[in-house]
């Protein structure tokens, strides 16, 4: 009787689904895929794991409601899209979300982890728009939010391009323009309309209204 019912414990023990368990030592977030994130930063956190499933430390961990995509353009194709170091708008006429006003996107409790979310399925699409394989491009390409999320930008494939990570216009500069644009609407120097509205343009004009020269002058 004892073995049988060793028997059932142990078997009831290995029956429990793995979602149950306890998060691992250090974990800071449940991505949307079932992994665990140990960042230590909320910007970014399980951006390939198809975002932030929910919060396991302290602070904000409350859904932003993000409200609907607003387009800044007619987007008019979905194949054939030309690739340079700024989207083409027939493609990609870039996006925000209607929620995400000033008041939020500059107040402390904003973190850009719980609203990012898009999957490989999606930045294949992109690559597949703009004329490329589908595939992983480690750090030669991103596809990078037209709209920054940041300042409220949307996930949908209209806000998103592949952009080079080497050239004289390069996704880190732009990530540059991304800060400063930020902390400037937030101190008012900048309003949001414009800000979003020269990213969807042109980012390497609004980079050189931002910092007084070109990227990477």
């Amino acid at each position: 009787m004892k073995r049988f019912l060793l028997t059932v414990v142990v078997f009831l023990a290995l029956a429990v689904p793995a979602a149950s368990a306890a998060p691992p030592p250090g974990a800071t977030a449940l991505c949307r895929d079932g992994t665990y994130s140990f960042s230590q930063h909320r910007s970014g956190t399980c951006s390939y794991h198809g975002g932030v499933a929910k919060w396991l430390t302290g602070g904000s961990s409350s859904t932003t409601s993000v409200g609907r995509t607003v387009l800044l353009g007619r987007r008019t194709m979905t194949s054939g899209c030309a690739r340079s170091a700024v989207p083409d708008r027939r493609c990609s006429p870039g996006g925000y979300y209607s929620h995400l006003t000033k008041v939020v996107i500059c107040s402390s409790g904003f973190h850009t982890g719980p609203i990012r979310n898009v999957p490989q399925s999606e930045k294949f699409a992109v690559e597949r728009e703009y004329g490329m394989a589908a595939g992983y491009y480690g750090y030669t390409i991103e596809i990078d939010h037209i709209v920054p999320l940041e300042l409220g930008g949307s996930n949908s494939i209209a806000n998103l391009f592949p952009e080079p990570g080497r050239g004289s216009a390069n996704y880190h500069l732009k990530d540059a323009a991304e800060n400063r644009a930020k902390e400037w609407v937030c101190e008012g120097r900048l309003s949001l309309t414009a800000a979003r509205r020269g990213f969807a343009a042109d980012w390497k004009t609004l980079y050189r209204h931002l910092f007084g020269h070109a990227p990477g002058g």
